[in-house]
């Protein structure tokens, strides 16, 4: 498998959880409909009023997906 990336989303807050979940269903949508292969999305707790949403996919998406969907930040993806 080729290396991939984990775009990432930070929410902050009393209804960071709530939206890091929304935001997740979101980037699911998107997968979906652009069809991404060896793709997944899902969100993370950090701490109670810190809250991620995330996208994994493969790095030669990377440029393309940072334009269109403008994560807060990015890494690499180590399973």
């Amino acid at each position: 498998m080729s290396e991939r990336v984990k775009l990432i989303w930070d929410f902050r807050g009393p209804n960071a959880q709530h939206i890091a979940q929304h935001h997740a269903k979101h980037l699911n949508e998107y997968v979906e409909t652009k069809n991404l292969q060896n793709s997944f999305t899902g969100y993370e707790e950090i701490s109670p009023m810190f809250h991620i949403a995330f996208l994994v996919a493969e790095k030669s998406q990377m440029n393309s997906l940072r334009e269109t969907l403008k994560p807060t930040r990015g890494q690499l993806y180590d399973e």
